[in-house]
């Protein structure tokens, strides 16, 4: 018979429980692999860029739907405060009653997910000198274990504990001087074989001549595994040792540039490529999945031999999509968007994982809407093209996608041709889409329900030609000239639900500015994004009709989230204008002008005192 403590024994049990309890709660706290994996399954977190490893940003919540969603209302909204109140591109992460949201130049808050507090807020010491390309923006963080990860604009990678925000570990991956910097997401994967997980991470800086690189590092350390360089006949690293080249060493796709002084400037030795968008991952396949950059620089003529034949130099590995071995690494396999791209189309747009039926068989395939106008279907398995169609109009650069080669059918005259004898630029020719894409980076969504895609799209056009230019560290390397313009009077921004087994668009919803934000789908039958005029709206994903707004303030360019919380949905979304359009945008900035800038996040939920809502 065993007898029940008591005195110091009593003392020493309820001790020893309390820590039990506190060790319990803590190793609770932490995020494993198992959660990351589980992450679209799980709606009382979001863990990753793109709500799972498939990147689907689709949510298996039902409580907020289309026969109440017009009852949704502000629970919160958050200032990131001072004068940074611009271009907040960032898709927050939810952990334990936590959201952690980063926003432009470098920073990082975590807030209550209840009552809006901040509980702390890290911010980058940035040096003079960084060069980001398309704004100070940061498009979001990784969580795993206790810490929180992110990149910075003077391309460092940081690791943060998550419930302090004290920094652990920050590791330099390039020269900010040279134009390196980071803006995409962390993706935290397992590598099946080892059994690691590993932090995978991309470079930006194409626009100024980097050579485009993905790392994996070990998360405890911050140290270096591999990196893989996404230009043809450059060398990787693997445990802290050359590696293998990256396809051909004497890199026959890049030809010694002709209009260099001598003739004899590698192109490859600034080519671009860089994967800035965060990578999505094959679990079965054991597969990174990520797109390469655009290739540099923008001028194709500096990319191209003496004979003139653009056809014959294919620029690779930039403007496509790119599996790579998470053990080594290698280049599983590779599928270019665009061969020798002359319009900076670029190719690294999120690649949603997905499957469908086809004649009683699954194919397992990554999806992408291109900037070049294009939307693609790949066996992810393999790198094979099964299909290419058009999500938006008037695509005039090609015909379409040969369905045998996976090639663009490419029109002639559209590649601007190099200036005449003794001109400063050549003669311009009209474009569409222009360089910042039928879609840009603001990823789509992809619902398990309808089986369709929502593509945040853009219909506008450019002006393109031709300049000289000359590679200088830290400049810009473009060698083209642009402006950007209207397609149509009534709208720029066309949100598209599109068939992806046969290209067809179900229904569109039409907005008068770009279109800069990504989108969120649900099981609820409602498709979320934002506007560049600043509102959240909510959509039915059957057939468009538009069943909610709210007005933020300023404009929204970043993908909303959703999670449950004591039982209720919430759905999240950054608020602030910025980003590439103003930058860029020839008509287009002056479109946005009247845009307030910002900086915010803002929380919704349906109202509690509503019985119906109450009673669900």
């Amino acid at each position: 018979m065993k007898t029940k403590p008591t005195g110091p024994s009593l003392l020493r049990s309820a001790l020893l429980a309390i820590s039990l309890g506190i060790a319990t709660q803590a190793c609770a706290s932490t995020v494993t692999w198992d959660d990351i994996a589980n992450d679209a399954n799980t709606p009382a977190d979001v863990l990753a860029y793109g709500m799972g490893p498939k990147a689907q940003r689709y949510s298996t919540l039902t409580d907020i739907n289309t026969e109440n969603v017009k009852k949704l209302v502000p629970a919160w909204s958050f200032s990131f405060g001072d004068e940074k109140q611009r271009g907040q591109e960032s898709q927050a992460i939810v952990h334990d009653g936590v959201i952690y949201v980063t926003a432009s130049y470098s920073r990082i808050f975590a807030i209550d997910a209840k009552t809006g507090a901040k509980k702390w807020s890290y911010s980058a010491r940035l040096p003079e000198g960084i060069r980001p390309c398309c704004d100070v923006i940061n498009r979001g963080a990784a969580i795993y274990g206790n810490k929180i990860y992110f990149g910075t604009l003077d391309a460092q990678v940081v690791a943060l504990d998550k419930d302090t925000g004290k920094q652990i570990w920050k590791k330099r991956f390039g020269d900010y001087e040279e134009g390196y910097t980071m803006t995409g997401a962390p993706t935290f994967i397992k590598d099946q074989k080892s059994g690691k997980v590993l932090m995978i991470h991309g470079s930006s800086g194409d626009e100024f001549g980097v050579v485009g690189k993905l790392f994996a590092r070990d998360p405890e350390t911050g140290e270096e595994v591999w990196m893989r360089p996404f230009v043809e006949g450059h060398m990787g690293r693997l445990n802290g040792k050359e590696s293998t080249p990256t396809g051909d060493i004497k890199a026959p796709s890049w030809p010694d540039d002709p209009n260099s002084p001598t003739g004899k400037v590698q192109a490859w030795s600034h080519g671009g490529g860089a994967p800035w968008q965060s990578a999505s991952f094959d679990i079965e396949t054991n597969t990174i999945i990520v797109g390469a950059g655009n290739p540099a620089p923008w001028n194709g003529w500096a990319r191209t031999g003496k004979d003139g034949k653009p056809e014959k130099y294919d620029s690779l590995y930039t403007s496509g999509q790119v599996g790579v071995d998470p053990s080594t690494g290698e280049v599983k396999w590779f599928y270019q968007h665009t061969p020798n791209d002359a319009w900076d189309f670029s190719g690294n747009n999120e690649l949603v994982l997905f499957e469908y039926q086809d004649q009683g068989k699954t194919v397992k395939a990554t999806a992408h809407a291109d900037r070049n106008g294009f939307f693609y279907v790949v066996n992810r398995e393999n790198g094979q093209f099964i299909r290419g169609f058009p999500f938006v109009d008037n695509i005039t650069w090609a015909k379409g996608i040969d369905p045998k080669t996976g090639r663009p059918i490419e029109v002639a005259g559209q590649r601007p041709p190099k200036p005449a004898e003794g001109k400063e630029r050549g003669e311009a020719v009209e474009v569409s889409p222009p360089f910042l894409g039928g879609k840009n980076w603001n990823p789509m969504a992809y619902s398990q329900d309808t089986g369709l895609f929502y593509v945040p799209g853009n219909h506008w056009k450019e002006d393109y030609w031709t300049e000289h230019l000359a590679y200088k560290k830290g400049g810009a390397y473009l060698g083209m000239g642009f402006r950007i313009k209207k397609m149509y009077q009534d709208h720029v921004g066309i949100l598209r639900a599109v068939d992806p087994t046969n290209g067809k668009i179900v229904w569109e919803h039409k907005e008068k500015l770009p279109l800069w934000s990504g989108v969120l789908a649900t099981k609820g039958g409602v498709i979320f994004t934002g506007t560049g005029d600043g509102f959240l709206k909510a959509f039915d994903a059957q057939n468009g009709e538009e069943l909610w707004k709210f007005q933020t303030g300023s404009g929204i360019v970043s993908p909303p989230i959703t999670w449950e919380m004591d039982g209720e949905q919430y759905i999240g979304v950054t608020s602030g204008y910025g980003g590439a359009v103003p930058l860029w945008g020839g008509d287009m900035a002056d479109l946005t002008k009247p845009v307030p800038q910002g900086g915010s996040f803002w929380v919704f939920k349906l109202p509690s005192w509503d019985k119906s809502v109450a009673s669900h």
